[in-house]
């Protein structure tokens, strides 16, 4: 049954087919023809793959990182983080990090972030004598924070899927969301000194207090969301709502800048949205099921036993294996089929879950911003209205510093689990 639902997928994907119905009809066909369950089956484990208290996250997540972009919260995120460090040369790019990291602390989506951040600072950048591939790269790669620092839909999939605490995946998310963003700015800085870029950022800043003063109300969103979570007041998935209630008061009351007249296309785009990853977390459960039903994770963990010996070659091994499906397969997706098959099997090389699920997550982040399928890629393209190969040569550079990122994950699970430890254990 796993050959024929490999192949079936394949030829769904080489015809075009889209990803979520993709995996669906691969896994409708593995169960007619391969297997003695009845197709009622399919229609079940769709249903239930959904039905997860702690998946109500990702539609008020959506939904509020859109209010957030529409009620110039976004805006003034982008401000301030001009006024912080855009004095220096190379400022301008750099602030784009930082403001991703603001974006991404109550967004949880990296392909929110490039949209809300990059319609501002790619235009920005291109005006200050930046090309414009690169302008682009820079929102493409600063993006992945988004699903790194908590809030995190990927890593709310991952705890749910592996049932892994995702309060202690939201706070081992932290590490590796900064020592991306440091490796990042440290890197823009370094190239914009070497190629001459960069040198008039500091025109057309705020000063840092009037900065400060316009995006107060911005920057306790994060603080009550988050603080909230680590506080106790309230679960991950009560965050999200707050996050929506926060967002719509901002927007509404406090910046003026979201009308009555604008929430009902703010709704249908995050409905838009929801449903995507929805369907994908549908099609990806019943395929998970299929797979797991198969003994094929079973089967998986007797042949990393037999052909790895130590954790630091298993762990290389699976950071190969993510790369490369992270070029190819939606995040939602990869994990929700892989992080069944993978956690296991790494705890009995001793690896921690929470750990594992960070270098998951690092991992298929990093595929969202390269070719040829990555999201982040596609989103910035089309804000810069720029052809995805011209982008290459600049993006190589931002793969590589994120590899170098992810090896320090990988191998350095103090990143990780450092706060983990010190918060709960």
């Amino acid at each position: 049954m796993n050959a024929a639902i490999a192949i079936s997928l394949i030829v769904f994907f080489v015809l075009g087919v889209p990803i979520a119905v993709s995996i669906a009809l691969a896994s409708m066909f593995g169960v007619h023809f391969f297997s003695p369950l009845p197709l009622i089956v399919s229609a079940q484990r769709l249903f239930v793959s959904i039905d997860h208290y702690p998946l109500m996250a990702i539609p008020f997540f959506i939904l509020a990182g859109n209010l957030m972009s529409g009620g110039g919260i976004s805006r003034r995120l982008v401000d301030l983080a001009k006024a912080l460090i855009g004095g220096i040369q190379g400022g301008l790019a750099c602030s784009c990090v930082l403001t991703c990291m603001f974006f991404a602390s109550v967004s949880g989506s990296s392909v929110a972030t490039t949209y809300a951040i990059g319609a501002i600072l790619i235009p920005a950048m291109v005006r200050h004598q930046y090309p414009k591939p690169l302008a682009a790269s820079i929102q493409a790669s600063s993006a992945e924070l988004g699903v790194l620092l908590p809030p995190s839909i990927p890593l709310i999939l991952y705890g749910v899927s592996t049932d892994t605490s995702i309060g202690q995946l939201f706070i081992a998310g932290i590490g590796p969301g900064i020592l991306f963003a440091a490796a990042m700015i440290g890197f823009i800085y370094a190239l914009c000194k070497v190629k001459g870029l960069g040198k008039n950022d500091g025109d057309e800043r705020e000063p840092l207090l009037r900065a400060i003063r316009g995006a107060w109300a911005a920057l306790l969103m994060p603080v009550v969301v988050i603080g909230g979570i680590y506080g106790g007041v309230f679960t991950p998935t009560e965050a999200a709502a707050v996050a929506v209630i926060y967002a719509l008061i901002v927007g509404m009351f406090v910046y003026r800048e979201l009308k009555w007249r604008d929430l009902w296309p703010v709704f249908v785009k995050s409905v838009k949205g929801t449903v995507a990853i929805m369907l994908i977390i549908s099609a990806a459960g019943l395929f998970s099921f299929l797979i797991s039903r198969s003994g094929l994770p079973a089967d998986v963990g007797e042949w990393i036993n037999a052909n790895f010996d130590s954790i630091w070659t298993f762990l290389l091994a699976v950071n190969i294996l993510l790369l490369f499906v992270g070029m190819f397969i939606e995040t939602s997706a990869a994990i929700l089929v892989l992080a069944p098959i993978l956690a296991p099997v790494a705890i009995t090389f001793g690896v921690d879950p929470v750990h594992f699920g960070l270098i998951m997550v690092v991992n298929l982040a990093i595929g969202m911003f390269t070719p040829p399928l990555g999201v982040n890629l596609f989103a910035a393209c089309a804000i810069a209205n720029l052809s995805l190969e011209r982008m290459i040569p600049w993006l190589i550079q931002f793969v590589l510093v994120a590899i170098g990122c992810l090896l320090l994950v990988t191998y350095f699970p103090v990143i990780s689990l450092g706060l983990v430890d010190l918060m709960y254990r």
